[in-house]
């Protein structure tokens, strides 16, 4: 079978029969002879002409702006994953979406978080503030107790180059990660705030973010020296989270029966609620 030549038309069309009436605070019913929405009202949901809504699904328009796309997946109720979908059949990179998408943790990865009870388990979001820890990772992180954002923690906090012995490689891998959010992200205030602090007031940062690298967290190997427990060895994986773009899950494992893993659980046992 040919491809479609109006596939952005036949997208809409399906999605704006997906949508009830009464999902949008519209009387259903009548003489309605199709599913879900009427071109009309899709476009006076997203404050667009009839006459242009209709281009668009006919194949006649096949320019529109990230404004307007955002605005009809808006009055079509897409979720994120359907609304990147919008963006690249109109030839577009779909923008990362509400800002609010990044500063609130769903109850659900929230949950999962103490599903890793051996490991520090921490939600990040683009400017590395931590939104949400489970008991490890809130016990290994105690002596930064007060700062909730990392990078500020790794530049300005006085026990910063003790905790983490590895503080130049650590450093590193953190500010080119902050440049790649910074890219993936332009309009956000907290990167924003936060590279002009710090390029004002640490020259060690300023030399990181004016050398241009770019690199996103992955797999990785961190010390960490706590006052309470010692040298604890942790490799870290990191997991996007998908319905939360700009959030990251971070998983630092010690390895099974090591010295670590022992430091570990004293050290989580030690700050455990009374």
């Amino acid at each position: 079978m040919a491809a479609s030549s109006n596939r952005l038309g036949e997208y809409l069309r399906a999605q704006r029969a997906r949508v009830a009436p009464r999902d949008v605070g519209l009387r259903g019913g009548g003489d309605r002879r199709v599913a879900g929405l009427r071109r009309e009202e899709i476009a006076v949901l997203a404050g667009v002409s009839v006459d242009y809504y209709a281009r668009l699904e006919q194949g006649r328009e096949r320019n529109p702006s990230a404004q307007v796309l955002d605005a009809i997946g808006q009055a079509l109720r897409l979720d994120l994953d359907a609304r990147g979908h919008l963006f690249r059949l109109a030839g577009l990179n779909p923008s990362p979406g509400p800002t609010s998408f990044r500063s609130s943790v769903h109850p659900e990865l929230l949950r999962l978080l103490d599903a890793f009870p051996h490991s520090a388990a921490y939600v990040l979001n683009p400017a590395f503030d931590v939104l949400a820890t489970n008991g490890v990772a809130a016990a290994l992180l105690s002596p930064f107790a007060g700062t909730v954002n990392m990078v500020r923690v790794l530049f300005g906090h006085p026990q910063a180059r003790t905790v983490f012995p590895d503080w130049p490689t650590l450093t590193e891998n953190v500010v080119h990660a902050l440049r790649l959010n910074a890219g993936l992200f332009p309009n956000d205030p907290e990167i924003q705030s936060l590279v002009a602090d710090l390029g004002r007031d640490s020259p060690e940062f300023r030399s990181l973010w004016e050398d241009q690298t770019v690199g996103g967290l992955t797999r990785m190997f961190k010390v960490v020296h706590h006052p309470d427990a010692g040298r604890i060895e942790l490799t870290y994986q990191a997991f996007d989270v998908r319905d939360a773009p700009g959030q990251q899950l971070l998983v630092g494992t010690p390895a099974p029966g090591s010295r670590s893993a022992e430091a570990l659980a004293h050290l989580a046992a030690v700050h455990a609620p009374a």
